[in-house]
């Protein structure tokens, strides 16, 4: 879907609501009224981070997803973000603005072609990312997150093989970190793959006092450049706590509003991809919009509901994945 595209539905989705309600005030209404929760990532529009009960990455969405006790939650995110929710809930209704709120890195490793890979490795734990699709959860061992893959995998004995999936980005930094072959899939996330190494360079030129902050889906050659490599969370502690002055921060742009919020007297320049653009949105994420989280707490849909026969076998590994995080104080 072209920008135009994207512009011309929001005007004919907003024209549904009428322009004198403060949907600030409306959404927290129905919080109360339905006894729901908002969860957002990091990577949405400022607007919904500022009206969300929690903001975090998803270590932390998933962890405030499984202790809710909210009866429906609203999943201001992507998919499989909404689809985790469910996952640790399923006797709530999880619901999602935009059902079209995929994701490139989920879409990159197909159920069947998985299955077919998985079997060519026998013996091999798998380690799947969270930003897959509940059917590859449903095939691994574990689940991870860039906050805590590297404890997941230093979890798994070291004479037990690896298979890591679906990022290899984030497979060859956790290779590098723990000393561990793994074999890994041939997936990459969009936004963090699309970054310029060339722009990087000229921006340190530009910014020679800034400090390169990057997220470890980012490719090798940008990595190289980065004076500190973590998850989305770690990325804003780092720069929010840490005495420098400016930071290029090399993820999705969304993650500027938090850092800004906490840190106003700080300079965050955004890492801009290999094309026009000045920084590196993911199309997905900004499908939310406010206008959508009202008319999806309103009428309660779109609903996220997975097949039974895959509840359990993809709950299992996501389970272990927060016992190990717990037990790692993360």
């Amino acid at each position: 879907m072209t920008h135009f595209e994207q512009v011309d539905k929001r005007r004919l989705f907003d024209g549904m609501i009428d322009p004198s309600l403060d949907l600030f005030t409306e959404i927290n209404r129905l919080k109360k009224e339905k006894n729901a929760v908002l969860l957002a990532h990091y990577y949405q529009d400022a607007d919904i981070q500022d009206i969300a009960d929690y903001i975090g990455d998803s270590l932390g969405l998933a962890q405030q997803a499984e202790k809710t006790q909210a009866d429906m939650i609203v999943f201001a995110g992507v998919h499989f973000m909404a689809e985790t929710a469910k996952l640790l809930n399923p006797n709530k209704k999880v619901v999602i603005p935009d059902l079209a709120a995929g994701c490139s890195l989920a879409d990159s490793c197909p159920p069947d072609a998985f299955k077919a890979f998985k079997d060519l490795h026998p013996g091999h734990v798998v380690i799947s990312y969270i930003n897959c699709t509940a059917a590859i959860k449903a095939l691994s061992d574990i689940i991870c997150t860039s906050s805590n893959a590297i404890k997941v995998v230093e979890s798994v004995p070291a004479n037990v093989p690896i298979i890591f999936a679906p990022d290899k980005n984030l497979g060859r930094y956790i290779s590098k970190q723990t000393g561990r072959d793994m074999v890994l899939w041939d997936g990459s996330c969009m936004v963090h793959e699309i970054f310029s190494e060339q722009k990087i360079v000229q921006l340190k030129a530009q910014y020679p006092q800034a400090k390169v902050i990057a997220h470890p889906e980012c490719e090798t050659a940008v990595l190289n450049h980065a004076d500190f490599i973590g998850s989305t969370t770690g990325l804003l502690k780092y720069a929010t706590k840490q005495p420098y002055e400016s930071f290029i921060v090399v993820t999705e742009s969304g993650i500027l509003h938090q850092m800004q919020k906490a840190a106003p007297q700080k300079q965050f320049i955004p890492a801009p991809p290999n094309n026009n653009c000045a920084c590196n949105d993911c199309p997905h994420m900004k499908l939310n919009t406010i206008e959508k989280i009202y008319l999806c707490m309103l009428n309660e849909t779109p609903e996220i509901n997975i097949p039974a026969h895959l509840m359990q076998p993809a709950l299992k590994p996501l389970k272990r994945m927060l016992e190990i995080s717990a037990q790692a104080g993360l």
